[in-house]
């Protein structure tokens, strides 16, 4: 059972698509310091940020200034416009969120073939930013163009850190995932965002910066493409580590027909976050989200082989050997 699933997980197209940033990797290596995004000094006191995280971390003041962007992908933006740019937004704003941060504001950059093409997304980009509460404040627009294509960037502040580099041997891997959604008609993605209240989207997005503020959580990523699995392997790559995943302990929603366990660590949730944590804090980060009603819970640990082994009944199959096969490049920051 766990063979065909390492193997299907393996060969899936989102977590073969991470390959691609080896591509800025190359270019990009030594260029954003050799130090953990969690703010080591140079010798001359400047706190250095590696790069490769769900945001770029500027140290400034106190603090850190967060910049992130995201590209949407061309087939959810034909099939879904609307959709496509209420995610747009959303997917930025847990990128803050889920390095300890709080949204600014975004910037967008739209192209569409048509005046009519451009509608609906923007529809869904200002329903998303109502929904939010994080402004638009400028970007580009163009109807004039032989194609549809939308990217967006946010800008955010955090007061400490969850970074991908810090990632420890022995910590508890705790995935907090909101089951309160559908599965998308025809792509991999959990929407439990557009019919939600607009408060409780952003309490439950204030856990994030509560738990790092509160010294509970400093290693961590939120779940994009290539969901829960293609996730922790990036965090393990940054963070120099490797982890044993017991696939029966992920959160999952009941009910939903065809969700098979593989279709589910690949699902992009729209809340969605996988965590790092010391032991002794396990227990006051799951609560936090038991308070908020959001599914969380233990599902594996990590350790230092550098490769991702699954769990199930007993059974132990090995994923990816990150110390033989990188997936983007920047592994080996830390």
């Amino acid at each position: 059972m766990l063979a065909g699933l390492a193997a299907e997980l393996r060969g899936a197209l989102g977590i073969l698509a991470k390959r691609d940033v080896q591509i800025p990797a190359r270019f990009l290596a030594g260029k954003g310091g050799a130090e953990s995004a969690g703010g080591a000094e140079s010798a001359g006191g400047a706190r250095r940020v590696a790069i490769g995280d769900d945001c770029a971390a500027i140290p400034d003041g106190d603090g850190y200034l967060l910049l992130a962007a995201e590209g949407i992908w061309p087939a959810f933006l034909e099939g879904d416009p609307r959709f496509a740019g209420y995610s747009a937004i959303m997917v930025n704003i847990s990128d803050i969120c889920a390095m300890g941060g709080r949204p600014l504001a975004v910037v967008d950059v739209v192209w569409g073939t048509s005046a009519g093409a451009l509608e609906p997304i923007w529809e869904g980009m200002v329903a998303a930013s109502r929904a939010y509460g994080v402004p638009i404040v400028g970007g580009h627009t163009s109807a004039r163009s032989p194609y549809n294509a939308l990217a967006v960037a946010i800008a955010g502040r955090a007061r400490r850190l969850i970074t991908s580099f810090a990632a420890r041997p022995g910590d508890v891997l705790v995935a907090a995932i909101d089951l309160r959604g559908e599965m998308h008609a025809e792509h991999p993605f959990w929407n439990a965002s557009t019919g939600a209240d607009p408060a409780r989207l952003r309490g439950d997005l204030e856990i994030l910066p509560a738990l790092a503020e509160a010294g509970l959580c400093d290693a961590g990523k939120d779940i994009s493409m290539g969901g829960l699995a293609g996730t922790l392997l990036m965090l393990l790559e940054t963070s120099g580590a490797g982890a044993v995943l017991d696939v029966e302990a992920v959160p999952r929603p009941s009910g939903v027909r065809d969700l098979s366990i593989a279709r589910w660590l690949l699902a992009f949730p729209s809340y969605g976050f996988l965590l790092s944590v010391r032991p002794e804090a396990a227990g006051d980060v799951l609560s936090a989200f038991a308070r908020r009603g959001i599914a969380s819970a233990a599902v594996g640990s990590v350790d230092g082989s550098r490769r991702l082994a699954l769990e199930a009944g007993g059974e132990r199959q090995t994923l990816w050997d990150l110390a033989a096969a990188p997936l983007t490049g920047f592994g080996g920051a830390r």
